[in-house]
This record gives structure tokens, sequence and C-alpha cells, in this order.
């Protein structure tokens, strides 16, 4: 596949490269051979050497270890504390205790090919904010855990109220799982790995291949984090060691409900004493055996109870003042924390970051001043919840709105092509780099190698076609899971995320064996990628901090924004379609015929048809905000950049942000962007309009188009007055 990607890459037409200065791209030449690939193996090796969750002993030593190499490199770098509340367990017992008797091993074995892999100081396999509980139910299984499962599942004539559920790993963050059992009246959830996803079924398991082994665990927050992330003690501000905090036990982001996640090795006895329906083929793993949903006589006991302590939480903060608008800062972030040794999530990201740093330190050593002020930041406590990102920005924010440009965040990183999501009036910027810094594999530029990827990947020859006929980058839109969530969707702070991936598939994930050893035999060997992505990351910061003009090109902004009302129109009309033939189907009877009379099955029921919704106040407000991105693109061209200019390019984002947030999730700002609350990272595109609609709450629906509406004829406004 490689050698066919090179190949296609080659045929591509690639356009000419925006007219960059050539003194910004010597100085970028220069910052490329600054990295050094087998410093950032170093890193990783120094960085994961051991166990180094929030809170620890060795946590502090790694915070401490990153500002020493900050100050080396010449910045100014100090640590920032927060004060947090973060559990960890005491107690863990998993038991079938009914048809026959099995106790749960709850617990990685020790592998002599991995050499962290039976260190002192490991997290336990658990899910962090799960609530303390023992209980012993009946088991159902809910397959991935969504509410389509949950609609099956009542199509099949169970209730899962009263019972424990077992979930499997996949298809939305972890957290969605647990917080729909709850929903559906479950008193416990237990997610496990099923050998489909990430184990044997995808390829040899570690440690002979990279995939998941049967004794691998995913630990995870549980936390409901499309409520709010951060503390859950100190909702929209900064945990500092006198905070004002709630009472844990009325934390709207917390569950109510215990949660554990366990291996394929414990769930196996669990999913095959099962009985009662077979569920449809796409529920059904890879186990040896016939998957039932249950219930009957199938009973777990599970039980677990946590240390609910308040730790410090290092942020590491470096700075390096810029010359001539010091209060202009380009801020660049990966967290340092991890579940266990962490070599992939996050240090490979990390080690990146530091290795730009040092290059950036060398150029200034050198003689090359940087016009803004770069803020380099390593967050604590990203794992639990966006922790250490989310307290600084809430303790900063009134500084961070006026004087951040732009925050680059990554988080782990592998072999394989660019993956970028952000704010779309930066996708310029990040297509002009990304056709500057070559593939380490290929030697064609990363731009060429993922648009190859794309293409040879598309379903249709019409997706082909236009992949082929892109011409740049286009940014994904971005929902949660990472430190950006609180820059963007909280403060309006335009991002970017980066990463290299697909080519670095692996069951390590949140695991012991998130090792230096598997790292450097399946992940990145060599660390060229890791090479690559400080050169994106790196170039992207720079340019920001030199730009005489920065480049904020709107009219990419009205373009997506554009195509996610004409997504939203066509989820419309199908499910208006859907609705009418179903209510048709019912009103005939064909499901009561088709039935099974043995089989006590709920049918299907008429639903209230899809109304008229009026989008002509967003298109009109679309309209007018193409006309401003390109009246202010014409004139910025033409007189260039100022400082005052700039200014207000980079404060336009925050016009988009709605001062009474989402509905039932009021911390999130954004009208564009918002992690769903059913998918938890997954994004949602103008979230409030999508999910009223997913709802079929029409008249919120209706409500949200106006809101959006709104924000859009405000930053129409605000461009137009930049003129």
């Amino acid at each position: 596949m490689r050698k066919y990607l090179r190949t296609l890459a080659l045929l591509f037409t690639v356009p000419a490269m925006a007219q960059t200065p050539t003194a910004q791209l010597e100085l970028e030449k220069k910052f490329d051979g600054l990295i050094d690939a087998k410093h950032i193996g170093e890193n990783i090796r120094l960085l994961s050497a051991k166990p180094h969750a929030i809170g620890s002993a060795q946590g502090k030593l790694v915070a401490e270890q990153i500002l020493a190499q900050f100050k080396s490199y010449g910045w100014d770098a100090k640590i920032e504390t927060y004060h947090v509340l973060f559990p960890t367990p005491k107690e863990r017992v998993l038991e079938l205790t009914g048809p026959v008797k099995y106790k749960a091993v709850l617990r990685e074995p020790v592998l002599k090919e991995d050499g962290t892999s039976g260190q002192d100081g490991q997290l336990p396999t658990y899910n962090a904010w799960s609530a303390d509980g023992d209980v012993e139910a009946e088991l159902v299984y809910v397959n991935f855990g969504l509410p389509a499962d949950y609609e099956q599942l009542e199509k099949l004539g169970v209730d899962v109220k009263g019972k424990i559920v077992i979930a499997r790993y996949g298809r939305s963050w972890r957290g969605i799982k647990p917080k729909i059992a709850q929903e559906h009246g479950a008193i416990g959830c237990i997610i496990y790995a099923d050998p489909k996803e990430d184990g044997y079924y995808q390829g040899e398991v570690y440690p002979k291949g990279p995939y998941k082994n049967e004794f691998g665990v995913q630990r995870g927050s549980v936390m409901d984090i499309v409520k709010y992330p951060g503390d859950p003690l100190t909702p929209g501000t900064a945990s500092t060691e006198n905070a004002q905090r709630l009472d844990r036990l009325n934390a709207p982001n917390l569950l109510k409900i215990p949660v554990l996640p366990i291996s394929a090795h414990d769930a196996k006895p669990l999913l095959a004493a099962l009985e009662g329906a077979v569920p449809p083929p796409d529920w059904r793993g890879a186990f040896p055996f016939t998957y039932h949903v249950g219930p009957g006589k199938t009973k777990v006991h599970l039980k677990v109870a946590f240390n609910w302590d308040i730790k410090p939480a290092y942020n590491v903060i470096a700075t390096l003042k810029g010359s001539q608008y010091p209060d202009q800062w380009v801020i660049r972030g990966n967290h340092h924390d991890a579940w266990v040794n962490g070599a992939a999530d996050p240090i490979s990201g990390l080690a990146s970051l530091l290795e730009e740093a040092k290059a950036i330190g060398e150029l200034a050593k050198s003689g090359h001043q940087f016009k803004r002020t770069l803020v380099y930041c390593a967050w604590d406590g990203e794992e639990p919840g966006l922790l250490g990102s989310t307290e600084w920005v809430e303790d900063h924010q009134a500084e961070l709105q006026q004087k951040t440009v732009a925050y680059i965040n990554t988080d782990g990183n592998g072999r394989g092509f660019l993956e970028a999501g952000g704010s779309h009036a930066l996708e310029g910027l990040v297509g002009d780099i990304a056709k500057h810094v070559q593939d380490p594999q290929t030697k064609v530029s990363v731009w060429e190698r993922s648009k190859a990827q794309l293409v040879a990947n598309a379903a249709s020859v019409k997706t082909k076609k236009e992949l082929l006929a892109r011409e740049s980058v286009k940014l994904g839109a971005l929902g949660s899971g990472s430190d950006y969530s609180t820059f963007l969707q909280h403060a309006g702070i335009p991002v970017l995320n980066l990463a290299f991936g697909g080519e670095d598939e692996a069951g390590e994930y949140h695991s012991i064996y998130d090792s230096y050893d598997m790292f450097v035999r399946f992940k990145d060997p060599g660390f060229a990628y890791g090479v690559t992505l400080s050169q994106v990351a790196g170039r992207s910061a720079i340019r920001l901090a030199d730009a005489d003009l920065l480049p904020f090109d709107f009219r990419k902004l009205h373009k997506t924004i554009n195509g996610y009302v004409g997504e939203l129109q066509a989820v419309l009309e199908t499910e208006r379609e859907n609705t009418q033939v179903e209510n048709q189907l019912v009103g005939s009877n064909v499901y009561r015929l088709a039935a099974d009379p043995k089989e006590k099955v709920a049918l299907p029921v008429a639903k209230d048809e899809v109304p008229y919704l009026d989008f002509s106040p967003l298109q009109n407000a679309l309209n007018g905000l193409d006309k401003a991105a390109a009246r202010i693109a014409d004139t910025v061209a033409k007189q260039g950049g100022s400082p005052v200019l700039n200014k207000a390019l980079y404060q336009a984002e925050q016009q988009l942000l709605t001062q009474q947030g989402l509905p039932r999730r009021d911390w999130y700002k954004h009208t564009i962007y918002a992690p769903g609350f059913y998918t938890g990272y997954g994004v949602k595109t103008l979230p409030g309009i999508r999910e009223a609609i997913e709802q079929r709450n029409w008249k919120e629906a209706q409500e949200q188009i106006g809101i959006v509406s709104a924000a859009v004829n405000k930053l129409t406004s605000y461009l137009n007055q930049i003129l």
C-alpha cells in the first residue's frame, strides 16, 4: 500500500506554493536543520521511563525535567500549580456469580519483552470518575452502548433498568457508554476490549505484534466532558488552592453508577454465560461463541471504591518574549501526564514540542528576534479530563482572549499521514506549511501524501475526482479529547490540532504497554515522524510569531459553515422522507405481520412528521459573511498588516461565541464546533441546531438557527468594522 500511495502522490499536479517570503522560508529551513530525531527519541525514553500520572511523585519529577529543559534552551519558564480532584482506586472487584463462578483478574501481566511493564507506581486498570458502588444484578450486553443500541434492545424486548450492562470499547468516547446506561436505568457498567476492534482480529498481538493482547485494558476518564471539562468541582473557575468547590456528589458532570474497564480475558466468560436473544450481526465481536444479549441467569457482582483526593497539577509554562508585539501570544501545548508510562500518549507529541523549543531557542541565541511572544506549555492532568489546560485557561481567560493569536496543540504521534483540525480561517496557513514539509517515507510533501491516502481510500469515483481537484489541506472540525477544547469552545481562541498517524495502529492505548519498547518497534521507529511533527507544528508557531499580516482567511470559514448548513438541510430532508415511509409501514401493519408471534418484541410506532424549518435567517447571515470576508481579504492584500488589524483578526473567532452557551451545557459557548452530547470526542458542527434535529426537538432547532444566525451576523459586523 505504501508504494502505491507514493506513486499516486507523484502523479498529482501540485499547485504553485503560496508566496511565503523568502526570508521566512530560509528561517524555517534553519529551524528544520535544528530538529534532531535522536534527541526526540532520547526524550521519549527519558520522560516515559516510569509511570507518571497526575498527582504522583514521578509526575512532579517529569514536570521539573521539562522545566529544566525549557530553561536550558533559553526560555523563561515556570510551573503554575492548580489543585484538582483526582480519584484513584482503592478497591476493584468483578465476579460472575451465576450460573457459573468466575473472578476477574483485573490486571495486566509483566512481559519480558517490555522493560517497564513490571514497574511500581502503575495505576490499576480503572475508569476515573466512576462512582463508588457495590452492586449485583443480571448482566445485559449492549454492544457499543450507544443510543441506537438501546433502540435495538427495545425492539428485542430487553430493558436494562436495574441491570448491569457490558459494552465494548469503540464507536464513541468511553464516557458516553456509562452515561447512556445510567440514563436507561442501569445500576453499573462494564466496558471491555473486544478483540475485533484492536485485538487478534486486527493482527498479531503484543509483544509479537502491536495489537492488544487478551489481558490489555484501556484505562480512561468517564467524566461527562460534554457538559464541561476540567476539575468537576470548579466549573468555569480556576482550581486554585483556596477555590470555592462544589460538593462532589452534586457535580453535574460526574456519574452516579459504578464503572469498570476490563480485558478481553475477563470479558470472555461473562459474555459466554449470557443467554437470551442473539443480537444482529453488527453486534457480534470476535470471540469464538455465539453472542447473546441477556438478561437471564447470568449475574455479576461489581464493586469499586476510590480515594477522592485533591492533587496538585503542574503546568509548565515557558515564554520567549516577542521583540515587536510582546502582548500578542502564539501558544503551543502538549500534555505531560500519562495513565502509566505513556510513550505514545502523550510523550511522543511532547518530545516533538520540546525539540521545537530547543530549535527556537537556538534561533533566538543566534540573533533572530521573534516579533510576537511564543508561549510553550506542558499540561498536567489532561488524561482525567483536560484538567491542567482547562484550569489555566479559566484562570487567565480575560488576558488570553486579549492576547492569544492562536493555540497549537499536539498529543500522541506516530507513523503515517498528516492529521490536522482546527479553526477554518487558518486553513491556508496549514495548507502552505504542509506543502513545504517533506514526508520522511515517500520524499514528497506531507500534503501530497495525505491527499494520496484520501484519494486511494475514497469510496466513489466522484469523491476521488473531488479530492484530486483539492488544492490544499482541509482542516477537520474539532470536538474534544485534548487540550485545545477550552481554548476554542469556551474562550473562542483560534486553534490548530496536529498529528501524524494511520500507519501506527496498535492496541497499547492507556495500558501498561504504552512503553518505549512498544513505541520504537511499532509506532515510529527512528522517530522520523517525530521530526516531521516538529517541522509542521514548529513552522506554524514561528510563522504566526513573525507574520506581518496574520494568515486568517474568513472566506474559508464562510465556505465551511455554508457546507455545514447544506449538510443539515440534507439530514432534515432524509429524516422527513424516512419518517413518511416508516409511518406508512406502521399504518399498513407490515411490522406486526412480519413479527414472529413467539417473540416478545416491541413493534415500531408512528413518529411525528418532520416540520418545515426556516434556514433563511442563517442563509442570509452567511451571505453577509461571504461579502465581508471577501472585502477584508481584498483590503488586507492591498494594505498589508498592522498591530491593530492583526489583533482584530485573531479576536474575530470570539464573535462566534454565544453568551448563553449550548442547550443543557452552557460551558460550551462556540456556535460552530462542540463535542457531541452522545459522541464525546466526536465533533458536532453547528451543534445547537444539529443535536436538536437529532433529538427531534423542532422548536429548539428553530431557536438555535436564530442563535447561530445572530453569531454569524455578529462576526460579519465585526469584520465590516475592521475595514
